[in-house]
């Protein structure tokens, strides 16, 4: 057999198990039964900065901004260890591409966040937020989709132009932890 056919069929073999590789950790768990998903597409932000908010209110007007600048907003929310446990992996290899802002520890729970450089120091291209070992300090579980649970980890990514001064307040918003700590003092 040609050694060039050989190895061409090799390379047609080992192309699936490279695009597992780089499979992101969003992807490979969106239509997992025991996570939370929630991917928000480039066109509901452009809805959300179109909807009736009054600009001349100057609270309003950065927020219309900061949601204008959004261009991907995907979150996974998990009690399951194992899946938690290749999230933490997975957060740490992408750690090598992103400078850590900010780390908490506290009895057993950790928060993270991450940042790619944008075009200043007041903005970024992706701020990635990391919460393991939330379910310590959260007595309550949630219900989604009927079932009852509890929140080991939760990942959260933002991709754009984000001006983190802007993004504190939404994640301050949505009650991520820590989220506050991003406004520059």
């Amino acid at each position: 057999m040609n050694k060039k056919f050989l190895v061409l069929v090799m390379a047609i073999m080992l192309l699936p198990l490279t695009g597992m590789a780089q499979k992101n950790i969003f992807d490979k768990y969106s239509e997992n039964p025991d996570v939370t998903y929630v991917n928000i597409k480039p066109k509901m932000f452009q809805m959300i900065a179109k909807m009736g908010v009054d600009t001349s209110d100057p609270e309003a007007k950065a927020f219309i901004d900061m949601v204008k600048s959004i261009t991907s907003f995907r979150t996974i929310v998990t009690d399951n260890k194992a899946i938690s446990a290749d999230i933490s992996k997975w957060v740490k290899s992408r750690s090598n591409s992103l400078e850590e802002l900010m780390e908490v520890r506290d009895d057993g729970s950790e928060v993270k966040f991450y940042v790619k450089e944008g075009r200043d120091e007041d903005h970024v291209k992706e701020l990635l937020i990391f919460v393991n070992g939330i379910d310590k300090h959260i007595e309550e579980k949630i219900e989604i989709n009927g079932k009852q649970r509890s929140i080991e980890t939760v990942v959260v990514s933002f991709t754009g132009d984000i001006n983190l001064n802007e993004i504190s307040k939404l994640t301050e918003k949505m009650n991520i932890p820590a989220g506050q700590h991003l406004e520059k003092k």
